[in-house]
């Protein structure tokens, strides 16, 4: 198991600026969602990979939008 694939709670915080805290990923952990983790004793690590496919899976795409005369339209 290579250190620099895998990331702690912590680490994993403060990728995300600390909008998602350690206290958070606990709660999530304990309630059965967000990103997938392992557990070695009683460490907590979250694999790079699975971050990145979390990250992929919440992507919020945005419809273009043109504007049309003073208002706005969307697509579709």
């Amino acid at each position: 198991m290579s250190d620099d694939k895998f990331l702690t709670p912590e680490e994993v915080s403060k990728r995300y600026r600390d909008t998602v805290t350690v206290g958070t990923l606990e709660n999530w952990r304990a309630l059965g969602i967000g990103p997938s983790y392992i557990k070695v004793g009683k460490a907590v690590l979250y694999p790079i990979e699975e971050l990145e496919a979390w990250d992929r899976n919440n992507m919020v795409v945005c419809r273009k939008s043109k504007v049309v005369g003073r208002a706005r339209t969307t697509d579709g």
